[in-house]
């Protein structure tokens, strides 16, 4: 099973399946109990997330995501449709040139690396990253979603194509596609062997367990370059996200009475934002 998470991916993770709502701390630290996380660490967690303003508490104190922290969720939950964000390959490739950008503010420059890493680009050369041009809406979408996730806006954002045959065979061979596929494979068996058994569990392990592991299937969904074929074949990229469909269901129904008897919204996944790993500092704030 996956890695437990910390006190304050635990938050980013609850918070981040209400879309906007808020969450009692009564619920947090409930919840945090499962993971033998102390109701100490919990609060802790929660004035720090507060101050670098990812979280945010309104006016009953209950705490929901800032709105610095939607562009991170919006990529994230975007694992549900992944298929739809795809368009036929052509064989053309966006750039992205970084030469000239500012490199003293080092939160900045995390934030752009960071960006380029959740959309899939990998480095061609010095200062120039690369993806296949695969994604719908082509370029001027790309740029909004980097720039939206902390690349800095002066970077270029462009489409190229017709490389030599020496760059194009090394282009397409930035991505271990094979390593991919074993990770789709490996990944599929475990939410299917899983979802099997979980009713067979006690309550408080079947809500670790979807927990757990539904969140190292996001984190993986959400860091996929989305390459297209013949890169990698897309029919198992696809069966794994039709396979997390199903085990996140599972997952909700076994949080839902937890989270009802603690006066907290139900949930729309089981962990989502930060099973992503969410930016070093994201959108303006800082995750320590």
């Amino acid at each position: 099973m996956g890695v437990r998470p910390t006190p304050k991916s635990l938050i980013l993770d609850l918070l981040s399946s209400l879309r906007g709502r808020a969450m009692p701390v009564r619920a947090l630290v409930a919840a945090a109990e499962l993971f033998d996380i102390s109701p100490e660490s919990i609060r802790v967690a929660l004035v720090r997330l507060r101050d670098h303003g990812t979280i945010e508490r309104n006016d009953r104190g209950q705490y929901r995501l800032a709105p610095a922290a939607a562009p991170v969720q919006r990529h994230v939950i975007g694992w549900t449709r992944t298929e739809a964000r795809l368009v036929a390959w052509t064989g053309g490739w966006i750039g992205v040139h970084t030469a000239g950008l500012e490199r003293g503010d080092r939160t900045a420059v995390r934030r752009g690396e960071q960006a380029l890493r959740l959309l899939g680009f990998r480095p061609l050369a010095a200062h120039l990253h690369v993806r296949p041009d695969n994604l719908n809406g082509g370029v001027d979408a790309v740029r909004i979603a980097l720039c939206d996730l902390g690349l800095d806006r002066a970077a270029l954002v462009f489409h190229l194509d017709a490389l030599d045959a020496t760059t194009e065979a090394h282009a397409r061979a930035l991505w271990d596609g094979e390593r991919l596929c074993d990770g789709y494979r490996a990944m599929r068996a475990d939410l299917e062997r899983s979802a099997a058994r979980l009713d067979a569990l006690p309550e408080r392990e079947a809500m670790v367990e979807s927990f757990v592991l539904g969140g190292q299937a996001i984190r993986q969904l959400a860091h996929d370059p989305l390459l297209p074929e013949p890169i990698v074949p897309a029919g198992e990229r696809a069966a794994v996200v039709e396979t997390m469909r199903v085990y996140d269901r599972l997952g909700r129904a076994r949080w839902r009475p937890f989270l009802h008897a603690h006066g907290a919204p139900h949930l729309q996944t089981p962990r989502t934002a930060s099973a992503a790993g969410w930016p070093e500092r994201a959108a303006g704030g800082a995750h320590p």
